[in-house]
């Protein structure tokens, strides 16, 4: 399988975590896939031939930023990934690990995720949120669709939560195939992955739909999320600032859907809604 031989990584200082949170957002409309967030630092990663760095140097000098630039290999990306990836928990929902943590206790779901290159491992409020906001929606025997699923966390976790048939897509390769490998790390059999940019006219009928993407994906996708889903089904979104709250639920009300709850977390925040 062809794949990218080069990564830019940024290491950007940052005045305060809301401005991380922020940038997060728009450089993800840039090209940046990974974001590891530390003390007073921003990094965040990509392929180098989807990220315009003029644009990226533009957007960090208008936020009065200073950053450095460092091109790293395959396997330099993979190791940073695994380097970084401390184990999270969701109240006492679920715990998400690498394999190579122990286990952890007390948890109602435990699922071993070894991100690489894809985003979701429960770091980002927004992966956090839609795990959360999972809590309270009825899994068992229901037709899922993971819109954008990264890692395969969620379509992983609505297995374990008694969804007999996943469909979950990603327009990257490599995610499809960090999403296989990690579904059959943690014995998920029901998960169908698709690599395409949209969701195909012939699936329909999904009870329950998540999409933990961005804003302008989610937007330009609504009316194809409406259709996709079934009458009385829910739609759970995340990837979204608080201030795109009004934007979305105006669109997804234009849709048909009729919004139903909105949760934040760090000024990001998850909404669900309903047909």
């Amino acid at each position: 399988m062809p794949q990218p031989t080069l990564y830019l990584q940024y290491h950007i200082s940052l005045p305060d975590a809301d401005t991380g949170d922020i940038l997060i957002a728009r450089l993800s409309e840039s090209g940046m896939e990974g974001f590891e967030e530390q003390d007073q630092m921003l990094i965040a990663s990509g392929p180098a031939s989807g990220i315009d760095r003029e644009e990226v140097a533009r957007l960090l000098n208008s936020l009065g930023l200073t950053f450095t630039v460092q091109e790293l290999a395959n396997q330099n990306w993979n190791a940073l990934w695994e380097s970084s990836f401390d184990p999270v928990q969701v109240e006492d929902f679920v715990a998400i690990r690498a394999a190579f943590h122990p286990p952890v206790a007390g948890v109602a779901h435990e699922l071993v995720i070894t991100p690489k290159m894809s985003f979701g491992t429960g770091h980002h409020a927004t992966t956090w949120l839609m795990v959360q906001a999972m809590q309270g929606l009825n899994f068992a025997g229901k037709k899922v669709l993971d819109f954008g699923t990264g890692t395969g966390v969620l379509a992983i976790l609505a297995e374990k939560l008694g969804a007999p048939d996943i469909l979950a897509i990603d327009i990257d390769e490599w995610s499809i195939d960090n999403a296989a490998e990690n579904a059959a790390v943690n014995q998920a059999t029901r998960i169908r992955l698709l690599l395409a940019n949209a969701i195909p006219a012939q699936e329909a009928d999904f009870d329950l739909l998540l999409a933990n993407i961005n804003r302008h994906i989610i937007e330009a996708n609504m009316d194809a999320m409406y259709r996709a889903t079934a009458a009385g089904g829910y739609c759970l979104l995340s990837g979204l600032l608080a201030e795109d709250e009004g934007v979305v639920t105006g669109k997804a009300m234009a849709a048909g859907f009729t919004p139903q709850e909105t949760r934040e977390r760090k000024g990001w925040i998850s909404v669900l809604l309903k047909k």
